[in-house]
């Protein structure tokens, strides 16, 4: 069986996801320009998404459930998880999830 460095990278809408030996994922999109704002993503599970969303209510800072923010203050029930997006301090955008990673089926 190949390792998953080993595979092709795998088209996953506008990006080509790479899977690494570890179980990360890093998803690279190629763009006409400079790309300012840096995107992460954290797959975590149903009890680590609860203390870190517990932690955002807490601080009242701002989150949404989309990435265009047009559902602000709400967290996404997509794919059979939750997820929700922030920015850090450094303005990079942040996303949490607990469903499976993308492009991987199921």
């Amino acid at each position: 069986m190949a390792s998953p460095v080993d595979l092709p990278p795998v088209r996953v809408g506008s990006f080509h996801a790479v899977s690494l030996d570890n179980g990360v994922a890093l998803d690279f999109i190629q763009a006409d320009s400079h790309l300012i704002v840096e995107h992460y993503a954290f797959l975590v599970g149903e009890d680590k998404f609860d203390q870190i969303f517990d932690r955002i209510r807490a601080r009242e800072l701002p989150y949404w459930a989309d990435p265009g923010h047009q559902q602000p203050g709400q967290i996404t029930h997509q794919d059979g998880g939750r997820g929700g997006y922030r920015y850090d301090p450094d303005g990079h955008y942040l996303e949490i999830i607990t469903r499976r990673p993308y492009g991987s089926g199921g």
